[in-house]
């Protein structure tokens, strides 16, 4: 493997006993690489087979809302910098972002996720890919949960910023727990 490769996994906490154990929140994140990947599916039941004939303007809004949320999505990495990490237990020493697409939300990229995948949604008509958006606002939400319970502990401005600023999406209880 290419060094440069292993010395960055290494420095956001990967090893293969956190694979085996969860130390940094591995399986959070294999959770939601396993429901990013299966929206690559195709719809299921097609809404044909349902006698429906999906309208184009549903198809349209369905792929813009993938593209914002490809948008939000590179914003907030563009915003996390050098603190950007894939695993929920940041990294000893991040800085705390809470600019850019961070004053919208605490987890502006967990919230670009949640629209691709509505834009999924919409785009397919398909019920497995509702399913596919329940699961992954779940695995967000908790992993969000974990994420956060370790930037208190590393951040003492923490506390104050969750109270003023929404979760994943304002006001949907389990993505907003202010």
């Amino acid at each position: 493997m290419n060094s440069k490769l292993i010395e960055r996994l290494q420095r956001w906490g990967f090893s293969w006993s956190g694979w085996r154990d969860n130390r940094h929140g591995e399986w959070w994140l294999a959770a939601q690489l396993l429901l990013i990947a299966a929206h690559l599916l195709p719809a299921l039941p097609p809404p044909s087979r349902l006698g429906i004939d999906w309208p184009l303007p549903l198809r349209v809004v369905g792929l813009a809302l993938l593209a914002v949320g490809l948008v939000l999505a590179l914003q907030g990495f563009l915003n996390l910098g050098a603190s950007l990490s894939p695993l929920p237990e940041p990294m000893p020493g991040a800085a705390l972002v809470t600019t850019g697409a961070y004053r919208r939300c605490r987890h502006p990229l967990y919230q670009a996720v949640l629209l691709c995948s509505l834009g999924m949604v919409i785009t397919l008509g398909s019920l497995l890919h509702l399913l596919l958006l329940l699961g992954l606002a779940a695995v967000l939400g908790g992993k969000a949960r974990r994420e956060e319970r370790a930037l208190c502990a590393a951040h003492p401005d923490y506390p104050a910023y969750r109270e003023r600023t929404p979760a994943i999406v304002p006001s949907l209880p389990w993505l907003d727990w202010r």
